[in-house]
């Protein structure tokens, strides 16, 4: 089973290349934004926590996105892989994760960071803003603020897949086909 931790700043083109996986390589794709909007609308046990808290404008916590990740897991048994996808965000939540695929006995394959300029980020966001009327995507000061909060929270995450050896930095500027065959060859690598 192939397990991805797909990662980058807002900008760098998951979503598009979280697609490309899925269709290339029948992986789920778990987007603990869409799991958590999904488990509200359901009005799962844990949607219903979820909501609760969001309600108050306090973060979900840990325990409560694991207990859906795991959820997701436990009905796609037969998959050939995940690719995670906003989570983890922190060493804990990458502890907790490695702890719960543990119990499935498929850890995670690799971490794909994909790494593209700052001035880049800014101009695809400011893009999209335009497109998808995101008003966090409007404004080059937010966007630049997202982009340092990033980078601050999510160093010791690296850090912490490179000691485990499945840090792999893919080279997120160029066309996302470019991007996209890059991310394949190191796909084939966890594959082979």
């Amino acid at each position: 089973m192939l397990n991805i931790v797909l990662f980058g700043p807002p900008g760098a083109g998951k979503g598009t290349q979280a697609d490309f996986l899925v269709d290339n390589f029948q992986l789920i794709h778990l987007s603990t934004g869409d799991i958590l909007r999904g488990e509200i609308a359901a009005e799962t046990e844990l949607g219903l926590k979820a909501k609760t808290l969001m309600d108050k404008g306090e973060l979900v916590p840990d325990e409560v996105v694991i207990g859906m990740i795991e959820s997701k897991l436990k009905a796609n048994k037969d998959a050939k892989g995940f690719i995670f996808d906003g989570f983890p965000r922190t060493v804990a939540q990458a502890k907790a994760l490695d702890e719960l695929l543990k119990g499935f006995g498929h850890p995670v394959s690799g971490m794909l960071a994909l790494e593209v300029e700052k001035q880049e980020l800014i101009n695809r966001l400011l893009e999209r803003g335009k497109v998808s009327g995101r008003s966090d995507d409007q404004d080059a000061s937010i966007i630049e603020n997202r982009i340092n909060v990033y980078n601050e929270k999510t160093a010791p995450l690296i850090d912490f897949y490179k000691k485990q050896d499945k840090f792999y930095s893919i080279e997120g500027m160029g066309t996302i086909e470019e991007i996209a065959r890059r991310i394949e060859a190191v796909v084939a690598k966890l594959m082979s």
